[in-house]
């Protein structure tokens, strides 16, 4: 099975390998899906059942999530969904826990490993330590009780300002239910409030010198802000969604299409089609028309069409919400659903984009050639040069070279010597430059190959980037440019960096074995 690593976007998430019947084989989570994948394909020894579910692959399908810890909780839950036969099996109780706030005339707040039992129940938390310092942060604003059984006596957490001892009724039913409330609204996500009070007091005793009380809330600040980075894949409801969204390039439409169901992501379904006035409203109506009809639906824009909500709802038989969302976790889901349009479908051409508009490129970059040389303490000296096109390595346009002109370690001399080989002989047959050129190397590398592109009299856009710190430099400019590591145009820089190194280093490895049979 050969795998395209290159379209495979560096962002967290998940992905799923299937056989060739179409089979959920193996779910995994990653920080960085490109690097996580590319590992399983690179020919390294592992172990046996890991080289036994490689050789079954047929297919892979990728999530984009927001955060590491999305990934988490998505991958738990497509665990779940397909029950892989290369997953370790584990309840949800040995990785996850929940916070639970107990149905007793004065709650408590604990945690849970499972949803059972009475009560209300929030998460799954996939870091305890988080969520123990959000319990210990709600009860200590809020006064909560933690011992099992009501005292007639005041504990010592109340002495020290820690509980509202309801045990001696220094807090009413009423107003500790209210606080109950809060508490259950800040745990569905409604956390601004809490956090601006708590700032407030954070601020205050820093005014008064209290520096180590200001800690200790900022401290709990921190730990309220991990609830605002919930799960936005997961959501904990009764009913299921979907939740559509579209990018259009051109004259065509891609379009996604993510399930919800029972609060988890179940599928998500990818179209891609020519755009037309009122598609968005075709689109709807045809694919509702042959699947099934959710209790809500979460759009980008408004339906021009009034008669389609009239439609869903009739084909359903129940009530259909179409919501269109303007803030919150709705809003970030549609974004969601944007960036996996992006990875699946337009990543290239973003990253092409990305880096015309950070190199001021005066033509998009189609045709990128990347060059590196490998050597072994100056002997075997070679040099490579691969080429993408659209984004995409173009392997039947890759170089291999001899150096011929250096002996012993000079490596700026001999990236001069391919990039003169290379550019001269493009020259000579009329044959058109590539819009950039990227040297695998520092300043120096890319001052020499400059002066050769100089004196064949040509103007070719050039760049290097210097393995240490991934620094991008150009001619004329002291400084490296300051460019994201996280952005595409970086991305596409370092593919076309890693396929050179590959590719020379595979040639160097080549040419030395056969020096070294010819010796014996």
């Amino acid at each position: 099975m050969k795998i395209d690593i290159d379209s495979i976007p560096l962002d967290p998430g998940c992905y799923i390998y299937r056989d060739n019947k179409g089979k959920v084989i193996y779910v995994g989570k990653a920080k960085s899906l490109k690097k996580r994948v590319r590992s399983y394909f690179q020919g390294r020894p592992m172990d046996p059942k890991t080289t036994l579910m490689v050789s079954e692959i047929a297919s892979l399908d990728f999530f984009v999530t927001n955060t590491e810890i999305e990934a988490f909780v998505l991958e738990n839950n497509l665990i779940n969904k397909y029950k892989p036969k290369y997953n370790i099996n584990l309840k949800d109780s040995h990785r996850y826990a929940y916070i639970q706030v107990t149905d007793e005339k004065y709650p408590r707040l604990l945690v849970a490993r499972e949803r059972t039992g009475e009560g209300n129940f929030y998460g799954p938390f996939v870091n305890a330590e988080d969520r123990d310092n959000i319990i210990k942060a709600l009860r200590k604003s809020f006064g909560i009780r933690t011992c099992k059984r009501l005292r007639k006596r005041p504990c010592l957490r109340s002495h020290i300002g820690l509980c509202s001892a309801p045990c001696i009724g220094n807090i009413s039913e009423e107003e500790y239910g209210k606080n109950m409330r809060s508490i259950e609204r800040f745990l569905d996500g409604k956390v601004d409030d809490l956090i601006r009070d708590m700032n407030k007091e954070m601020i205050l005793h820093s005014e008064l010198n209290n520096f180590e009380k200001a800690l200790i809330l900022r401290n709990q600040v921190n730990a309220l802000k991990v609830l605002k980075e919930r799960q936005r894949v997961e959501m904990d409801k009764k009913y299921d969604e979907d939740i559509i969204n579209y990018i259009l390039d051109g004259d065509a439409v891609y379009l996604i299409v993510f399930n919800i169901l029972h609060g988890v992501l179940d599928t998500k379904n990818e179209f891609v089609f020519p755009y037309m006035d009122g598609f968005f409203e075709d689109f709807i109506t045809q694919f509702y028309s042959s699947n099934a009809i959710p209790r809500e639906i979460i759009i980008p824009e408004e339906l021009s069409d009034e008669a389609i909500a009239v439609f869903l709802k009739d084909r359903r038989r129940g009530p259909v919400k179409i919501t269109i969302p303007k803030r919150g976790k709705k809003v970030e889901l549609l974004e969601l659903a944007k960036i996996n349009i992006e990875s699946k479908f337009l990543r290239y051409k973003l990253m092409m984009e990305d880096l015309k508009k950070r190199l001021r490129l005066p033509n998009l970059p189609n045709v990128i050639e990347c060059i590196d040389i490998s050597h072994l303490s100056g002997s075997y000296t070679v040099g490579s040069m691969v080429q993408f096109r659209q984004g995409k390595p173009d392997k039947s346009n890759y170089r291999r070279f001899k150096i011929r002109s250096i002996d012993g370690i000079d490596d700026f001399a001999s990236i001069g010597e391919i990039v003169r080989r290379r550019y001269t002989r493009l020259k000579d047959k009329g044959e058109r430059m590539p819009d950039l050129i990227i040297i695998d190397g520092g300043k120096g590398q890319l001052t020499s190959a400059y002066k050769e592109l100089k004196s064949l009299g040509l103007k070719v856009p050039i760049i290097s980037i210097a393995k240490r710190n991934e620094e991008i430099f150009v001619p004329g400019l002291k400084s490296p440019l300051n460019i994201p590591k996280r952005s595409m145009a970086m991305q596409l820089i370092e593919n076309a960096r890693d396929e050179s190194h590959r590719f020379a280093i595979n040639y160097h490895k080549l040419l030395r074995s056969k020096g070294m049979t010819e010796d014996v």
